[in-house]
């Protein structure tokens, strides 16, 4: 063994014996998959914990909203505790979290409101090249053109609100959101839509990551524009179309790198998804999930959407 060799790995070591005593010494730090115990199952959200200069701080995500840092963030007598960015008019949640076997435990409090939660740690996604070359299977046309039979609704006490007109799936006013029956894992989805003036949607890869669907043509990129992943990233260009007209999206999502193009454009590439966005159906970011289709923002018109599985890498 080359002595090169030897201090590689005495650096590989002590790189590797330092993250370890970190994560001991704190072992809050790092990100976070919640989900809500018992009758607040279906709430979700995001957390983010790290040290920036010594400083404790984090991220934040409240179930359909934006990514946003802490307001405020502590540890006593070991515990977590916690509050996110909240409007004055409303009490301020406060949460508070122990690690148990590796799990976050931990209750939100507002006012009278209690709400059991469970965090979990993301997936460890490994090596992914959402620009790589694959095999795909074969195509599921979501829609068609002529059926909605590939689709559910996501509430189900309420009605659809969706109709096929002209060929294409349009919804009324704060319709309900659209979910595929098929789920995915890897794959590419290729989209046909147009957003009515002022209106928004939302394509939901796997339930879990917003690409939003906006009508500000024109304007610069910003992390809630169209096709950005929602409060997360931003397009590398705004490509997208007046309203009224067909614009046509194509996503390859592989593990936890996405790749978009707009319009022949590309806007993300490769990028690294860091975390489920706003109005993600659950947490569990290692499973695979539906499309959603947003419905309940604006007025919106689907005449495409073709989802291709990916088998494995060529």
């Amino acid at each position: 063994m080359t002595r090169s060799i030897r201090m590689t790995m005495v650096l590989c070591l002590l790189v590797l014996t330092g993250i370890t005593a970190i994560a001991q010494e704190n072992p809050f730090l790092g990100k976070w998959d919640i989900s809500g115990e018992g009758q607040f199952r279906g709430f979700v959200y995001w957390l983010e914990v790290k040290m920036v200069d010594g400083k404790l701080t984090g991220n934040f995500l409240n179930r359909g909203g934006s990514v946003l840092p802490l307001a405020e963030i502590a540890i006593t007598d070991g515990e977590l505790v916690f509050s996110p960015q909240s409007p004055a008019n409303r009490p301020k949640p406060v949460h508070r979290a122990k690690v148990s076997e590796g799990r976050l435990l931990g209750m939100m409090t507002m006012g009278d409101q209690q709400v059991a939660w469970i965090g979990v740690r993301p997936p460890v996604w490994g090596d992914h090249n959402a620009n790589g070359k694959f095999r795909y299977g074969t195509p599921v046309a979501l829609f068609d053109g002529t059926t909605m039979v590939n689709w559910d609704v996501q509430h189900k006490d309420r009605p659809s609100g969706w109709s096929i007109v002209d060929g294409a799936m349009t919804n009324e006013a704060r319709a309900n959101n659209l979910i595929s029956k098929h789920q995915f894992e890897n794959f590419k989805i290729q989209c046909e839509y147009k957003v009515a003036e002022k209106s928004n949607s939302g394509i939901y890869l796997r339930g879990r990551y917003e690409l939003q669907v906006l009508d500000d043509a024109g304007k610069e990129p910003e992390s809630h524009g169209h096709m950005a992943l929602y409060s997360r990233v931003k397009t590398l260009v705004n490509a997208g179309l007046p309203a009224g007209q067909w614009q046509a999206m194509e996503a390859v999502i592989v593990g936890n790198r996405l790749t978009v193009t707009l319009n022949g454009r590309k806007v993300h590439d490769n990028i690294v998804i860091e975390g489920i966005t706003g109005g993600a159906l659950d947490s569990r970011e290692g499973d695979p999930g539906p499309i959603m289709l947003q419905g309940d923002h604006g007025k919106v018109w689907f005449r495409k959407v073709t989802v291709t599985p990916i088998l494995g890498v060529r």
